[in-house]
């Protein structure tokens, strides 16, 4: 076996390693229930560190590549076998029950628009009853053009953001792909990049967006695919502005990479939206949610681009769930299309904003710092992750480990944690004291 990695490692990193791994199980090299030899002996075959292996070895635990016995040691995993609990549910998944779990990330159901009213006319409405239909209501489709960013070649309905990034990916990329990634980064991303095998290669923020030097170097290790989020992004609320999309535009000048934009705040987000589309229409998906403004159950998402790229993304999904439910289409459609929805929905972008920067602004007087400008998150710099949480926990109070949403190499943003804001309909000043405290509970030597 340590002749097979030897011959597939081409980088002497824990990531090399990692890859090298993957390609042989890809390959045939390797099956299913090998035994991994022990950690000293691969690095001294390879002449590399026991913690380059070790690191090597976490990675591939977390794709679900290998699985750990204890003493018996690692083995190459049965396909379809996952590995240890994603970053998602790291982020969101603490059992205990908080008197204010502000930890979720989710939007505030009493903010939700009513579906009465769009469910009854639905009632009236014919459906198709063929598998042959058109997968878009043609209706949907010329109702969210009239607000999308460009003229779309294509637009298509899937079922929600990471249903649309997750069919989008393997239409871009494969095995080994190199995706730039904002750092930090919404999980369920960073895990669909993990159970791939793709790369993620961090992407520096500040208040403007990605940050133009960042991205030209990840483009210069041959970045493949692009992923953003354009305004509110999840979790530190940061928004692309015109001038810094201008300064992405011309960076990606100079390359062939394939930008993926999820907008996932849509009708709730208080800022303009900002996108790429603009300036490289031919090289631009962007994706729009509606769960967030229209209730998560809804679970649609809008996709357009160019025609290679959606048409592709169509037929992909014709081997797994085919298409949308038109039912729900219709459902949006009437949602889109009623008055008294919108300013339902206008209602709740303004108490958004309101939550989130009184929530800022008290956070401030604490001598907390946080940035962004849009969503319902806001992101908390703290001394230590774990002080923070437990500070919090001990008034009653949850809210979402900074880690899983970060990248383990490159520049890292420091210690930190999320707090939906979006869900404080009232006790904001409390909260901000018990967030005051927390941000400075611990020390940075714990680290």
């Amino acid at each position: 076996m340590l002749k097979v990695l030897q011959a597939h490692l081409t980088e002497p990193t824990s990531r090399g390693l990692a890859d090298a791994v993957a390609r042989a199980v890809a390959s045939g090299s390797l099956e299913a229930g090998t035994r991994l030899p022990p950690i000293r002996s691969v690095a001294e075959t390879l002449q590399l560190s026991p913690t380059t292996v070790s690191a090597a070895w976490a990675t591939l635990r977390r794709a679900g590549t290998i699985r750990t016995e204890g003493r018996h040691g690692s083995f190459i995993a049965d396909t379809g076998t996952a590995g240890a609990d994603g970053r998602y549910r790291r982020a969101i998944g603490n059992a205990v029950q908080f008197r204010l779990d502000l930890s979720t990330g989710v939007p505030d159901p009493a903010l939700l628009p009513s579906w009465r009213s769009a469910l009854r006319t639905l009632g009236d409405t014919s459906t198709p009853h063929s598998y042959l239909d058109d997968p878009v209501v043609p209706t949907l489709a010329e109702t969210i053009r009239r607000t999308w960013p460009n003229d779309a070649e294509r637009l298509t309905i899937v079922d929600g953001a990471t249903d649309a990034v997750a069919s989008i990916l393997p239409v871009l990329g494969g095995f080994g792909s190199r995706v730039a990634i904002e750092n930090p980064a919404f999980p369920p991303f960073l895990d669909l990049l993990e159970s791939s095998g793709m790369r993620a290669l961090p992407l520096a923020l500040d208040e403007h967006g990605p940050r133009p030097d960042s991205l030209a170097g990840a483009l210069s290790q041959g970045t493949e695919i692009v992923l953003l989020q354009p305004r509110g992004q999840n979790p530190t609320g940061v928004s692309l502005t015109p001038r810094r999309a201008r300064e992405l535009a011309r960076v990606l000048a100079g390359s062939t990479a394939i930008v993926v934009e999820n907008d996932s705040l849509d009708a709730i987000a208080s800022t303009d939206l900002v996108s790429l589309s603009s300036h490289h229409p031919d090289r631009v998906v962007h994706v729009r949610s509606f769960s967030k403004a229209y209730g998560p159950d809804l679970r649609l998402a809008a996709v357009g681009g160019p025609e290679r790229l959606i048409r592709a993304l169509e037929q992909r999904r014709q081997l797994g769930q085919g298409w949308s439910s038109r039912l729900l289409q219709r459902l949006l459609l009437q949602l889109l299309t009623d008055p008294a929805t919108q300013r339902e929905v206008a209602n709740a972008r303004a108490a958004y904003r309101r939550r989130r920067e009184s929530l800022v602004d008290a956070l401030a007087a604490h001598g907390v710092r946080v940035g962004g400008d849009d969503g319902i998150n806001v992101w908390v710099p703290v001394l230590d992750e774990v002080s923070a949480l437990q500070s919090l926990a001990a008034k009653g109070i949850g809210a979402a480990p900074g880690s899983p949403f970060q990248i383990e190499h490159g520049e890292r943003p420091g210690p930190h944690i999320r707090v939906t804001a979006g869900l404080l309909a009232e006790g904001i000043p409390d909260v901000a004291d018990a967030l005051g405290a927390a941000a400075r509970a611990g020390s940075p030597i714990s680290r």
